[in-house]
């Protein structure tokens, strides 16, 4: 893959020189306390870069899915999204208001609610689309991450808590709290998940993280934390066996359907992914350690860092020649 186009403009007024499956967690009491009013922070040069899709296979083409691509210009398309509001554990709650289309971009905003009887005092949103897709499909997201502790993701799922395959192309933290993970504002957390409630074991997944300080020399957004700049996310899901994770228009990570997280479980046959799978997008937290942690109570009104922001998605489907 190579880059086509890189532009640089200057911002404001600035001179241009998971380690656990989170389907249901359980409630939590320990929440973070507001803190002193935070500065709004000086916004870095925008660096603009657009990527070339991965080579198609020979006597193969990549073809335009239209119903999963969107440029996010002429408002909420509510023939290819809509907003499925089920609730992650507490202090999490979704509402419609959370998320929405302006400026050229898909929005997903945390805000505080201290008045929620239920403790769900993190007010968020999700995004999924009304279209399913399954393999040979590459789909890729050009996203700006919310600068709190908090996963902001780009995925695809179909099931629920006790039955689904799940690809996970990103559950992006760039500012944990935690004390605890001090590379997640360069990690790509990747993954795959599988869970079939008739099967032994129920639950098979495994990682194929990638930490954007290992892309090439060249490549401008090498060692850029998530919340600094757009970054250009993808998989390739290649087959029922295969995914091929994509990093601003390189190779990221990768799984293997079946193959475990710890080098000690053996590969699980027959645990291949075969459904048709939702695109989504979401921002959640929760008071774990392999989150992150849970994000200060004073960042969610901070309108300069509590929005996920996506520039686009392009899906593409292969087809012969």
């Amino acid at each position: 893959m190579k880059k086509i186009a890189i532009v640089l403009i200057c911002a404001g007024v600035l001179s241009c020189s998971k380690d656990e499956d989170v389907s249901v967690p359980l409630p939590v009491n320990n929440q973070p306390t507001q803190a002193e009013v935070p500065v709004k922070e000086a916004e870095p040069e925008i660096i603009d870069v657009n990527f070339e899709i991965p080579e198609a296979p020979e006597g193969m083409k990549w073809e335009i899915v239209p119903k999963l691509t969107d440029e996010f210009n002429s408002g909420f398309d509510t023939d290819k999204w809509f907003k499925p509001l089920w609730n992650y554990g507490v202090p999490v709650q979704m509402v419609a208001q959370n998320s929405g289309v302006s400026d050229g971009n898909l929005w997903i905003k945390a805000t505080l609610d201290n008045a929620n009887a239920e403790g769900r005092w993190f007010r968020t949103s999700r995004v999924q689309s009304r279209t399913q897709i399954s393999y040979p499909m590459y789909t890729e997201s050009k996203i700006k991450t919310a600068h709190i502790s908090a996963y902001n993701t780009f995925w695809l799922n179909n099931g629920n808590s006790d039955d689904r395959d799940e690809i996970d192309i990103i559950e992006n933290n760039s500012k944990p709290s935690c004390n605890c993970q001090p590379d997640f504002p360069w990690q790509m957390n990747s993954q795959y998940f599988q869970v079939n409630s008739a099967a032994s074991p129920k639950v098979v997944r495994n990682h194929g993280n990638f930490d954007n300080r290992k892309l090439s020399e060249d490549n401008p957004l090498k060692g850029v934390r998530w919340n600094e700049q757009y970054h250009t996310f993808g998989v390739w899901w290649k087959d029922s066996r295969n995914a091929q994770f994509y990093l601003n228009g390189e190779k990221a990570g990768s799984v293997v359907f079946g193959e475990q997280r710890s080098d000690n479980d053996p590969f699980i046959e027959g645990r291949d992914f075969t459904r048709n799978l939702n695109i989504i997008w979401d921002l959640w937290t929760f008071d774990a350690p392999w989150l992150g942690g849970l994000p200060l109570k004073s960042d969610l009104g901070n309108n300069a860092i509590n929005t996920m922001k996506v520039d686009w998605i392009h899906t593409y489907k292969l087809i012969e020649e």
